[in-house]
């Protein structure tokens, strides 16, 4: 199947959906916002991203909120025109969505310096298969009402990306470059998920303590 999907793929075609979608996904929504907004450069404030949450710390949820919607626009946007351009193939659909947030997480225009991809990467997944989208969304979900917390379930539900693509569209390549899109966000957030570890230990340290003095 993946070799066929090879064979049968129109390459200059997908290279152009990937290049135009990498072009949108350098449109940094937040980035641009508070720059208009207070002339200060995003990147240099508090987290360094250029994603919603760091937007609203300055610019409150007016900020956090215009920006979540552009960066998920632009994922959905990314990959409508390629579905437009491509006559809905799968293949595609899906490289334009990994280029998208290739371009939000590593922008040439601000040295590579980005967000970290979730509103791009669920807006261009919504457009690329609600299914797989409203999939991640709910095992997100679940998990926040188990932990209580966010981080740990957004990232668990993007491993499991890859197997909902798997599950409804059987295609090899397309969970391969959704496994990519995965493993993206995963990185962007590497700093997030190292410091929440950190975190949950000491707690879990401070909360052995008194076990240890009783001894």
């Amino acid at each position: 199947m993946c070799i066929e999907q090879l064979q049968s793929a129109n390459w200059p075609l997908a290279t152009g959906c990937a290049l135009g979608a990498y072009a949108l996904g350098c449109f940094a929504t937040g980035y641009y916002l508070v720059r208009a907004r207070t002339g200060r450069d995003l990147r240099e404030i508090e987290s360094g991203s250029i994603g919603a949450r760091n937007a609203g710390r300055v610019l409150g949820k007016s900020g956090y909120l215009f920006t979540m919607l552009g960066d998920m626009a632009k994922g959905a946007l990314a990959v409508w025109f390629a579905a437009e351009f491509a006559s809905q193939d799968r293949l595609i659909m899906a490289l334009a969505a990994l280029a998208v947030v290739v371009g939000h997480v590593w922008p040439v225009q601000l040295h590579f310096r980005g967000g970290k991809g979730i509103a791009t990467s669920f807006g261009a997944l919504l457009m690329f298969d609600y299914r797989v989208a409203l999939t991640i969304f709910v095992v997100f979900l679940a998990g926040v009402i188990v932990t209580r917390k966010s981080l740990f379930p957004a990232m668990f539900a993007y491993v499991c990306l890859p197997l909902a693509d798997g599950w409804f569209h059987r295609a090899g390549l397309t969970a391969t470059l959704m496994t990519a899109v995965a493993a993206i966000i995963l990185f962007a957030h590497r700093r997030n998920l190292a410091e929440e570890m950190a975190a949950l230990l000491a707690r879990r340290g401070v909360a052995s303590e008194p076990e240890h003095t009783k001894l």
